[in-house]
């Protein structure tokens, strides 16, 4: 069967990853993985077994390439570094990018990008990926939004030390968004997908965002900081108001948002906020692909406590304080999302990065959830809108 081959074949080669990494001495011990992967089929000349086999390949290579992304040390990719190797990427595989630099967002009002990224010498960026059907497809349109802070720190509500280094992967979902890019554009779907990557490293330092500053989003809405490791929600927002704007029928966003996913669904399964049919849908999407996610609420008491007596939002809830920590980043986007738009927000800060031993197919470190995810979103929205 052909999802029997998929599974074999995507198994396979995500099983068989393992970062390069920055080891000077040879190692004798760790056995390099397989260098060729053989999977038997009762008729290897079947057009079917070879275009999932083909797709295989597109679609673990994708994952390995946000794997390569989440691994790699945060000194080594800052944001004006992350984003050229996005690019270039993208560009090889045939992809329109636009990537605005510090200079671009500021002329452009990228308040929330900026604000989050001015504690940084290493400035932010915004990398737009496209991908237009041939003969324009059904004539529907996707936007994918990725967070992508290069290193977390907390800026000046810094974090503990204790386990700060996982922050390297805080841009994880940016690092999906990129790969299921380059995968739509192997994969060919009759459907027009744009892909928004905000990128910023989150760093104390004199030129820091303050708790108290009040930030000019790129909608035009004034957000009250409350708390500067709340950041990736201020990054996204404008990205999300970017997509928005540019125009699209569905809109999936995901990122490492918030500690509060993991409090509540643990290390495997990703929260989902948003439009309960599109949610509903991510949660079909997590089940076919083995990425579970699990719907969430976004409930009005969360939204009434992020009021604020001097701009149009607090970017906390400052009256819950830690209490549905996960609803609170989704309640802060949805003010971003235009009221025409269906759309989710996977939240991954657990399943996106895996600490412990391998297990499954998941090697230690970045994991590529949820790119097979998006992918089979992507897919199933060319197929039945």
């Amino acid at each position: 069967a052909p999802a029997a081959l998929r599974a074999v074949a995507e198994g396979a080669l995500l099983g068989g990853y393992r970062f390069a990494g920055y080891k000077t001495k040879p190692q004798p011990a760790r056995r390099e993985p397989v260098a060729e992967v053989l999977v038997a089929v009762p008729d290897a000349a079947d057009a079917t077994a070879q275009a999932e086999v083909t797709r295989a390949q597109a679609v673990a290579g994708a994952v390995r390439t946000s794997r390569d992304w989440v691994n790699t040390a945060p000194n080594e990719l800052r944001p004006p570094a992350f984003a050229e190797a996005v690019a270039a990427a993208a560009r090889e595989a045939g992809l329109g990018v636009e990537v605005l630099d510090e200079e671009a967002l500021a002329a452009g009002g990228y308040g929330g990008i900026l604000a989050v990224g001015q504690g940084s010498e290493a400035p932010p960026r915004l990398v737009k990926l496209t991908y237009t059907p041939e003969g324009g497809g059904t004539g529907k349109r996707v936007a994918l939004v990725g967070k992508g802070i290069t290193f977390d720190t907390g800026g000046i509500s810094i974090k503990p030390a204790q386990g700060m280094w996982e922050m390297k992967s805080d841009m994880a979902g940016a690092a999906a968004v990129g790969a299921a890019m380059l995968a739509v554009a192997a994969l060919k779907p009759s459907v027009a997908v744009t892909g928004y990557l905000p990128m910023a490293e989150n760093m104390p330092s004199g030129t820091s965002y303050r708790p108290g500053d009040v930030i000019s989003m790129y909608s035009g809405k004034k957000v009250e900081v409350l708390n500067t490791d709340a950041e990736g929600r201020m990054i996204l927002a404008d990205a999300i108001a970017r997509a928005c704007e540019d125009g699209t029928d569905y809109l999936f966003e995901t990122s490492t948002l918030t500690g509060g996913q993991v409090i509540a669904l643990g290390k495997r399964i990703a929260g989902v906020m948003g439009s309960p049919e599109l949610c509903e849908r991510v949660k079909a999407a997590g089940e076919a692909t083995g990425e579970p996610a699990w719907p969430m609420p976004l409930p009005d008491d969360v939204r009434k406590g992020m009021d604020s007596d001097v701009a149009d939002i607090s970017q906390v809830n400052a009256v819950m304080d830690r209490a549905g920590h996960m609803l609170q980043g989704g309640v802060f986007l949805r003010e971003f999302v235009t009221d025409d738009v269906a759309w989710a927000h996977i939240d991954i800060a657990g399943p996106g990065y895996h600490s412990g031993e391998a297990t499954g197919y998941w090697t230690k470190g970045g994991t590529g959830v949820p790119v097979r995810t998006l992918l089979h979103l992507v897919e199933d929205v060319a197929a039945n809108g």
